[in-house]
């Protein structure tokens, strides 16, 4: 293995001190141009490469983020990414993108690997199986500022940027209720998390408000965080247990795009027309929603934008006093988007 360059040997070969090769990578005034010169033409020849890490711990400033998500392979983290990028790297920050797996344990150790890094700032989704926030806790007492978007945990004191799944859940079970659907089924997801909560919160609201009855039978709790195939085989599981109900619903709004999917699936199989004998409603507008067949009615929760959101709070955090600085708390709405699930004929919405 070849040998790493460092600041010692370029030293050494130029018969100076560490000290002033450092100061003349960082472009000090106390070194004279000519030596600057005579630094940097050997750096090119020994392909000297700096160390990052070290060069943090000096200066107390890495220009680093860490980005906590549990998974990066849905199209709803990967937006959201690439809208803090969109942000910081006008500011000159580089992101460190840490996967939890949804496992506890892994969630730890990447916040102990990035504070260990000295990271300017971490921004993090909560994984599903989180219910001690302690390390979370580490973040905020060692002053690195901290920004949790979509599964946040809302007793802390730190910045929030997450979407208003209630409003999201209430505004798509009105729209069933105004395509003429009476018995209307949710998936959804475990109510540990609060956004299954406040979305089985804003379904429960939507029937009541509109004098309709709430059947338990409906409500059908499962985990919607798996992997893609895994959650199209809950759908169609989910699916077949609604259609062989003696009073079958009408309806599904699903806490996930990827169970109605497989909903839809299930359907389409057993020749149950949707939307007029089943309408389906999704959430999170994945890519996919809009090209399957019928395509899938679902909320837009603007990732992108919620990425842009929660990088301006960690800008704000920055560059603000810590006796001055009070969390923000961005509550972002979640768009209906209709199509053809959910358009039943004949009807014209109110």
């Amino acid at each position: 293995m070849k040998k790493k360059i460092t600041i010692s040997d370029i030293a050494r070969e130029l018969n100076t001190t560490a000290s002033t090769v450092s100061r003349a990578l960082s472009d000090d005034s106390r070194i004279s141009k000519a030596k600057k010169k005579l630094v940097w033409k050997k750096v090119s020849e020994l392909q000297y490469q700096p160390n990052s890490i070290a060069s943090a711990l000096r200066k107390g400033k890495s220009n680093v983020i860490g980005v906590i998500v549990p998974t990066s392979d849905r199209q709803f983290f990967a937006s959201f990414i690439r809208g803090i990028e969109e942000i910081v790297r006008e500011e000159g920050y580089r992101l460190i993108i840490c996967q939890s797996d949804e496992q506890y344990d892994k969630e730890c150790t990447s916040i102990d690997s990035l504070l260990n890094i000295r990271v300017d700032g971490i921004i993090a989704s909560v994984a599903k199986n989180t219910v001690d926030f302690s390390h979370f806790k580490k973040i905020e007492s060692q002053g690195v500022p901290l920004v949790l978007f979509d599964r946040v945990i809302e007793t802390m004191n730190v910045n929030l940027v997450y979407s208003d799944d209630y409003y999201g859940a209430y505004r798509a079970v009105s729209h069933l209720i105004e395509q003429g659907c009476r018995r209307i089924a949710h998936f959804a997801g475990k109510q540990h998390i609060h956004i299954y909560q406040n979305r089985l919160k804003g379904y429960l609201q939507a029937i009541r408000d509109h004098h309709l009855p709430v059947d338990d039978e409906l409500i059908i709790e499962t985990d919607l965080i798996h992997d893609t195939y895994s959650i199209l085989e809950i759908g169609k599981v989910l699916a077949k247990k609604l259609s062989e109900m003696p009073e079958r619903p009408d309806a599904i709004f699903s806490s996930s795009d990827f169970a109605a999917m497989g909903a839809l699936q299930f359907f389409k199989e057993n020749n149950i027309a949707v939307p007029d004998e089943m309408a389906l409603v999704g959430y999170s507008n994945d890519f996919s929603s809009s090209v399957i067949e019928p395509s899938l009615t679902t909320l837009d929760q603007h990732t992108s934008h919620m990425g842009n959101e929660a990088a301006r709070h960690f800008l704000y955090q920055i560059i603000t006093k810590p006796e001055y600085f009070k969390p923000r708390k961005t509550l972002l709405k979640p768009e209906l988007v209709i199509r053809n699930s959910s358009l039943r004929r004949n009807v014209i919405p109110t």
